[in-house]
């Protein structure tokens, strides 16, 4: 220590200081709990409910004042003509068949799109196969093909999966593969480092990271496949002795039984709606949300 140092003044003590908080309550709540109408606005089930059931009266107020069944009928008629035909058993008949058509074809589509999937992330050859003909189909509607169809198949099942596996097929294989493609690098090495190849690396690096576009493509074949089939039937009419939701309303048009029409309609979007909140939300659910992929 040098002279300068030692003859410097030693710094002042202070005094030990406690702050005490303030207790005091009356600043406000912090979290104040829902009200009744609160905690039912936040149920998105009924609010799609109460919007169903404006576009029902939205339906009942133009049909009763335009006065013309043979354009629009009242949607209280259509309801009518809807448990009609159920209690006949005339329109789940027609569901069924249609339904039965549509796992064929979806099913069939799936596989083959993962086969091409497959084969393009495989080999450089196999990505531009699918690139190339995604580009040349995907825009392709399917109903365009009705007419070969005819000349290939005949009519009867067989013309309408084909069809239906054209709209699934392109759909499907070109959101997994872009899916497969967006893994990160960094996603890839960790699945490499801890020591995951070949089918382990796909099933638990590949598939959970693509999985929300796996998704989206389930999605967007399932109803290009839908509207195909629907289509189908109506041109088609009914095969093999039997017929769809496509025929159903192709005879009751026939027959001016046009509340029939909006039942059959009715069915076909009912099914839609089914499908999407029971299969492919649930699906989302235990999977994309519950990995954290998606709030």
């Amino acid at each position: 220590m040098t002279d300068a140092t030692a003859s410097l003044p030693s710094p002042a003590a202070r005094p030990e200081f406690f702050a005490q908080g303030d207790l005091n309550t009356d600043f406000g709540v912090v979290e104040k709990p829902l009200t009744f109408i609160e905690r039912l606005w936040n149920n998105g089930a009924l609010r799609k409910t109460v919007l169903l059931l404006a576009i029902a009266a939205a339906w009942e107020f133009y049909a009763r004042t335009l006065n013309n069944p043979l354009l629009v009928p009242t949607f209280v008629s259509t309801l009518q003509a809807f448990w009609e035909a159920i209690a006949s058993g005339e329109l789940p008949g027609k569901a069924l068949n249609s339904l039965r058509l549509l796992l064929q074809g979806y099913g069939l589509g799936l596989a083959l799109a993962l086969l091409f999937t497959a084969f393009a992330m495989m080999t450089r050859l196999g990505n531009d196969l699918l690139e190339t003909l995604t580009s040349m189909f995907n825009p392709l509607p399917a109903i365009a093909l009705l007419p070969l169809t005819l000349i290939w198949f005949g009519l009867g099942d067989k013309s309408i999966i084909f069809v239906l596996v054209h709209s699934v097929l392109w759909a499907v294989a070109l959101n997994t593969h872009s899916g497969f493609r967006s893994v990160s690098t960094t996603l890839r090495m960790v699945g490499r480092n801890c020591g995951l190849g070949g089918i382990g690396f796909v099933l638990k690096i590949l598939i959970p990271a693509a999985f929300p576009s796996i998704l989206t493509g389930l999605k967007i074949g399932w109803a290009f496949a839908w509207r195909t089939l629907i289509a189908a039937e109506l041109v088609f009419g009914a095969s093999s002795g039997k017929g769809g939701l496509g025929w159903f309303i192709y005879e009751a048009k026939n027959q001016l039984e046009i509340p029939s029409v909006f039942a059959g309609l009715f069915t076909v979007i009912l099914i839609g709606l089914l499908v999407e909140n029971l299969i492919f939300r649930n699906i989302e659910r235990v999977t994309i949300r519950r990995w954290g992929m998606q709030t």
